[in-house]
């Protein structure tokens, strides 16, 4: 595993997203380091070096996976 949903959750949209924790060191994520939020496990692949960045927000049906990279509009 490389990442876990933390306990800090926000309300988005009529859903609730969890932020996300990196359980160790990959790409440029270090272990350790908070990432975005997402509603479910299935929304962030445990394989590859995608990660979700910042205050982005990712849910529904939506899947990041390989080494894709979302960030929010900082």
């Amino acid at each position: 595993m490389k990442y876990k949903l933390t306990d800090k959750n926000i309300k988005f949209r009529g859903k609730v997203l969890y932020r996300i924790q990196a359980l160790k060191d990959f790409g440029d994520v270090k272990k350790g380091d908070l990432g975005g939020y997402i509603e479910k496990e299935d929304n962030l692949s445990q394989d590859g070096n995608c990660w979700i960045y910042n205050e982005a927000k990712v849910y529904d049906e939506a899947k990041i996976c390989g080494n894709a990279k979302v960030y929010d509009e900082k």
